[in-house]
């Protein structure tokens, strides 16, 4: 047998469950090297470092 509803979802119950599925912001931080915002934990994208080493050489 399948999966099927006992009763019917009314539309506010349906729309109430559905109520956190919403997009957040990205946490930005400020880079320790050049002090663009950047995503934590991730290399900047302005600089090309990460905890204040370079890993991206810049031209």
């Amino acid at each position: 047998m399948s999966i099927c509803p006992k009763n019917k979802s009314s539309k506010g119950r349906r729309n109430r469950r559905r109520a956190h599925w919403k997009m957040k912001l990205p946490t930005l931080v400020k880079c320790s090297k050049c002090g663009e915002l950047m995503v934590p934990h991730r290399v900047c994208k302005s600089c090309g470092s990460y905890n204040k080493r370079e890993i991206i050489p810049q031209d």
